[in-house]
């Protein structure tokens, strides 16, 4: 089950840029992991700078 991703938002943004496009579940399942993924390095990045802060820049 997706932690980070609200099902319905995701669904409503395909349609609205692919119009047909459809999304199922292990989309949302794919979608999470990459989120979880960016937020690891982020946080990662932001330790290096020396912070406690994990800013827009650092995705």
């Amino acid at each position: 089950m997706a932690d980070f991703v609200r099902k319905s938002s995701v669904k409503d943004e395909v349609k609205r840029v692919g119009k047909d496009m459809r999304c199922p579940g292990e989309t949302i399942e794919g979608l999470d992991k990459v989120v979880k993924s960016m937020i690891a390095k982020a946080v990662e990045r932001a330790k290096a700078d020396g912070r406690k802060t994990v800013r827009a820049h650092d995705f």
